[in-house]
């Protein structure tokens, strides 16, 4: 049997990904890409993916697990051919966690802090002190209470900030001093209590556009907003209109509805707006592979497959 890696990709970048995943799996026999005949597609076992295009995972009769290399499923899902009985897995490595935390209570504290207007008046050298607040008179709403948002949640809080979370999945009223909301009810009035909102949010049909006019109109008055998550989540135009307005004062985007971010797109240049280039937390190869490991010798072991997508769910 072997095990097939593809993804949109370049060749440096899957080459570097195969070694990472030899160490971790030493003595597999391995396909790059498609398979070549019909002999190849039947020895395929587990395909490790990176958003590959649509299709190439066809054909493949033995397949019995897809891992992908990515936190989010949402790309992999929408293509049409993904094999309907073969057990789906999400990548979720600690390495990538971690990262996601640090980029998280980066953009708090700039915001908090009034690091981020600072840096901003160095350009005009001016000296204007912002007024410093305590951590527990900053209000934090994390959206998304996953492996990310959890973290974020969780950590924000031991660090002193009032940290509530919502989340679809029914949770217990407080976990970790996080107060965990549900409803529409609840996320109304939480947006309208925040100082930042945090999102990490799964991309799905119902989280799409998430962030909208409407949704702007419900934060609070000179709220933040900082989105780690998914660029479809946000409604661009609305976005600037509620950061000109002043209904936002600012917001922190890693990620994009078209990426790379075109050169000419108004974000490049808002004074309220900090672009990050999806770089808040990358998948770490070196842990990656070794959660790729784990998954593969439970599924031949038949135990318990980690981080399995519900499809319909979309995560």
């Amino acid at each position: 049997m072997a095990l097939l890696l593809t993804g949109r990709w370049d060749a440096a970048e899957r080459d570097a990904w195969l070694a990472h995943l030899q160490q971790a799996l030493p003595g597999e026999q391995w396909l790059l890409d498609a398979p070549r005949d019909v002999a190849e597609a039947a020895a395929v076992e587990v395909a490790i993916v990176a958003n590959p295009a649509h299709g190439v995972l066809q054909g493949l009769p033995n397949l019995r697990l897809i891992q992908s290399l990515w936190a989010g499923v949402d790309k992999l899902l929408t293509d049409p051919t993904l094999p309907a009985g073969v057990p789906l897995a999400r990548m979720v490595d600690p390495a990538m966690n971690e990262a996601m935390v640090q980029t998280a209570l980066w953009a708090l504290l700039g915001l908090h802090r009034g690091f981020l207007e600072v840096q901003a008046q160095q350009q005009q050298a001016l000296w204007r002190q912002p007024e410093q607040l305590r951590a527990h008179e900053w209000q934090v709403l994390v959206l998304g209470l996953g492996e990310l948002g959890g973290r974020v949640a969780r950590t924000l809080s031991s660090l002193g900030y009032a940290v509530s979370g919502w989340s679809t999945t029914m949770r217990p009223a407080q976990q970790d001093g996080v107060t965990c909301l549900q409803g529409e009810a609840a996320l109304a009035q939480a947006l309208a209590a925040a100082d930042t909102v945090i999102n990490l949010l799964p991309l799905t049909e119902s989280t799409h556009g998430f962030f909208n006019a409407a949704r702007f109109a419900q934060m609070k008055r000179g709220a933040s907003l900082v989105n780690l998550a998914r660029g479809a989540h946000v409604l661009e135009a609305d976005l600037l209109a509620a950061l000109d307005a002043r209904q936002l004062s600012h917001a922190v985007l890693d990620v994009f509805t078209v990426e790379p971010l075109p050169a000419e797109h108004a974000f490049w240049r808002h004074a309220h707006i900090t672009v990050l280039p999806h770089t808040a937390a990358q998948t770490d190869p070196r842990s990656a592979a070794a959660v790729v490991a784990a998954n593969l010798q439970a599924l031949r072991s038949s135990q318990p497959l980690a981080h399995r997508v519900e499809r319909q769910r979309g995560y």
